[in-house]
């Protein structure tokens, strides 16, 4: 009888475990999924802010891209000009040489 009685204890303890077991894996997969959630969360705004600062940083490249255009185009504005004013003031020599000229020879044929 005492033999008896262990096996039906053994038998009866083996079910409480087995439905202990089979809850405490229903309540540690209810609290993964608790637990995931504020990470989850947390993980979803670092996500949110990392993506407002990629769009930032495209942003300022964008307006860096069209500074260095404006600059570029400035530059090439004031290398013509620059060219420009060199060529008139080349004539303006050659206009002003060739005046001298005329003057001078102008001097020579007057008499004394």
């Amino acid at each position: 009888e005492l033999w008896v009685s262990l096996e039906e204890h053994q038998d009866a303890l083996e079910l409480i475990m087995s439905k202990y077991r089979k809850q405490m894996l229903q309540l540690l997969q209810g609290r993964k999924g608790e637990d995931a959630e504020p990470a989850l969360k947390v993980h979803q705004a670092n996500s949110l802010e990392i993506e407002s600062q990629i769009d930032r940083i495209c942003e300022m490249g964008e307006v860096m891209r069209k500074a260095v255009q404006v600059d570029d185009d400035q530059f090439f504005k004031v290398q013509e000009k620059l060219a420009q004013l060199e060529l008139e003031n080349k004539e303006l020599r050659e206009l002003l040489s060739i005046s001298k000229e005329s003057f001078e020879a102008g001097r020579e044929d007057l008499p004394d």
